[in-house]
């Protein structure tokens, strides 16, 4: 694994697109403390967070020494009624013009949060599954991998969840530790199962005891995030070495994202999220050493 290949996400730093999340920190510090870490890549964050216009986002990154890798795209693919290419369009194309490289793909429920999700209908799963088909499409046209992120709170979440997309759709993964075992799923055999469809990466640890209680229904998952759900890395119970080892040993390529999903209650005084970012780095890196 080269240093090159790792990169920030405003989540680390509690930026995050559910309304009512907890304190946004002002983007230009976000950015600072990215590249303060040495960090020269990020994903874009939720929408509004940086500049809508492609071009303008792009120098926004650059002025801060950083590179677009991508960003996340919660859109709604189950409902028929729907047709989600536009906005996945709009979104595709803002990357192009950022020279970003990579569509994380959510399925998502169409109501505000990760606390409840629906059940789908065979019928709905075809949808779906259809819609992923479409979009990793559109995605190849434009030179951009298109990765579908099982997530909590989404329609895609757990293990049946993630075996009908694999079975019924062509989409890549984007396997992120820290949902998938907050989902109940161990993200390393899930990874060695499919790595042949694993074209991006989010690092997170888990608390595995609070992990159990979302799963279980004890919990909500904001409630648990809050809670301190997500560790940095090699402070939890995610096999993240293994997981690292696994894919570099299967020529895995693309990005690993740093993601510790935190909540803040208001803006730090302290160093705040960055003590933990750093944490995480340094972990990653000895793993590389």
């Amino acid at each position: 694994m080269v240093r090159s290949r790792i990169a920030g996400a405003p989540i680390s730093w509690g930026v995050c697109e559910v309304a009512g999340w907890g304190f946004q920190m002002a983007r230009g510090r976000v950015l600072d403390e990215m590249r303060d870490l040495g960090l020269t890549a990020t994903e874009f964050g939720p929408e509004g967070w940086l500049p809508e216009d492609p071009q303008a986002r792009a120098r926004e990154l650059r002025a801060h020494g950083l590179q677009a890798v991508g960003g996340f795209l919660p859109v709604v693919l189950h409902d028929p009624g729907l047709d989600p290419t536009h906005e996945f369009d709009a979104f595709a194309d803002a990357c192009v013009a950022a020279g970003a490289e990579v569509v994380v793909l959510a399925a998502a429920t169409g109501v505000n949060g990760y606390d409840a999700r629906p059940v789908l209908s065979d019928a709905e799963w075809t949808t779906l599954c259809a819609n992923l088909d479409a979009l990793d499409q559109r995605a190849k046209e434009r030179g951009l991998r298109a990765a579908l992120h099982p997530h909590v709170g989404t329609l895609v979440e757990n293990a049946d969840d993630v075996d009908i997309v694999l079975t019924r759709s062509r989409v890549a993964l984007c396997i992120d530790t820290g949902h998938l075992m907050a989902a109940g799923v161990d993200p390393v055999l899930l990874t060695k199962d499919h790595v042949e469809r694993v074209a991006h990466v989010h690092l997170k640890d888990v608390d595995a005891a609070l992990a159990t209680e979302v799963q279980e229904g004890r919990v909500t998952f904001s409630d648990a995030v809050r809670a301190g759900l997500f560790r940095p890395l090699g402070q939890g119970d995610v096999d993240v070495a293994g997981m690292v080892t696994l894919l570099e040993g299967h020529g895995y390529d693309g990005w690993y994202v740093l993601e510790q999903d935190v909540m803040l209650d208001g803006d730090p005084a302290g160093p705040g999220p960055i003590t933990d970012v750093r944490a995480s780095l340094a972990y990653l890196e000895g793993i590389a050493s």
